[in-house]
């Protein structure tokens, strides 16, 4: 969650709330802001999607062309504003855009707006790439900067850029480098993938790579039932479960192959339990009278895993992840503009219940006192 003062976390809940939002637009690149009045919006924070923070908004009195709104060059930056009684305006970062598509209106232009992995997709390389050897820290900024000059780079707590990136042949897709996908032979790559994280734009227009959110991370928000939520919807999915991973680095170049390594739900109360140990014992379960456990494996190798530790890492990411996706939760709250996909938050799904998930997503409107949010978590057994 983004930072808030005691006085404006107060203040989100309070039921004299102002909520102002503010627009500014930059054409050279974000060396200059030029404030713009701003209309009615709404900003998506969204994990699932291509662009974290994504957004449509009417800005007034502003002119289109050149030296105003395109489509080519201008960024823009939203923010929402909280104050409660007797305390000046908090600003908070509601996210900086690129203009993808602009309408001219009576009052001035509509904008649809995406993040800054927008221009980063779309900064293919010309020709296939040699990038590497070289260290995380070092390569993740070049590839960035190339795309987007002069963006910081954030690295959080538990991604180590000083880990190593072996060389490694990129074919046209400068996201797949950074993030994780695949090449034309079909190899993964992807530096982030091979670090166990994940990485976006966010709301202030860092590059940030951190580690995959888990249910253990801190809780940012409690929600209590009646005060801050409305009729929880609630949902389960197979989808995308997976409780094994089988990870291994293979550079293809002759090397010796890392791994493969085994992650899997060892969690007994967990309903994706996989067994005390489905690789060495995959026995154990029929032998224990454990007829509920059920084996959904995944396998992922990338060249650019060099230690088995390193193997490690990137598979309780991808489990992490992987048994997230099997309940999920939507409800309305007060709107929290510091919220942000990835944050842990306790809801009372009802009175006296309380479930921990994860924050997928969180539209909301700009000025607007409730937000919409969709969450996972991992279903658990209930105990006695």
């Amino acid at each position: 969650m983004q930072w808030l003062s005691d006085a404006a976390r107060e203040a989100v809940t309070g039921p004299a709330a102002r909520r102002p939002r503010r627009a500014e637009y930059s054409n050279d690149g974000g060396v200059t802001w030029l404030p713009a009045r701003c209309g009615d919006g709404t900003v998506t924070p969204d994990r699932t999607a291509e662009c974290r923070y994504s957004a449509d908004v009417e800005l007034l009195d502003v002119t289109l062309g050149a030296a105003g709104i395109n489509t080519e060059a201008t960024q823009v930056r939203l923010f929402q504003g909280i104050a409660g009684p007797r305390m000046d305006v908090e600003w908070i970062p509601a996210g900086v855009y690129v203009v993808d598509g602009v309408k001219r209106t009576r009052l001035g232009a509509k904008l649809d707006l995406l993040g800054l992995e927008e221009p980063i997709r779309s900064a293919s390389f010309p020709t296939a790439r040699t990038v590497g050897p070289d260290t995380a820290g070092d390569l993740v900024p070049a590839l960035v900067g190339e795309a987007l000059p002069a963006t910081p780079v954030s690295w959080r707590r538990g991604v180590d850029q000083a880990t190593p990136v072996p060389r490694f042949v990129v074919d046209e897709d400068r996201w797949a480098a950074l993030s994780g996908g695949t090449d034309e032979s079909g190899t993964q790559t992807g530096i982030a993938a091979a670090l166990g994280a994940e990485c976006w734009v966010d709301a202030r227009g860092v590059f940030t790579m951190a580690p995959i959110p888990t249910l253990a991370d801190p809780v940012v928000w409690r929600v209590p039932y009646g005060l801050a939520m409305v009729e929880p919807a609630e949902e389960q999915s197979a989808e995308g479960v997976v409780n094994l991973w089988v990870v291994t680095g293979d550079g293809g170049d002759g090397t010796a192959t890392v791994g493969p390594v085994f992650v899997w739900d060892d969690d007994p109360n967990s309903l994706t339990y996989a067994g005390p140990d489905p690789i060495e014992d995959p026995l154990a379960p029929q032998r224990l009278g454990l007829s509920g456990v059920r084996l959904r494996v995944e396998r992922y190798s990338s060249p650019l895993i060099t230690s088995t530790g390193q193997a490690y890492n990137v598979g309780r990411a991808r489990l992490a992840d992987s048994l997230g996706v099997q309940s999920s939760l939507s409800f309305t709250a007060v709107c929290n503009p510091a919220l942000e996909p990835g944050d842990v938050v306790d809801v009372e799904v009802r009175p006296g219940e309380w479930q921990r998930h994860i924050i997928d997503s969180c539209p909301y409107a700009l000025g607007g006192a409730s937000m919409s949010c969709t969450t996972r978590t991992t279903t658990r057994r209930t105990t006695a």
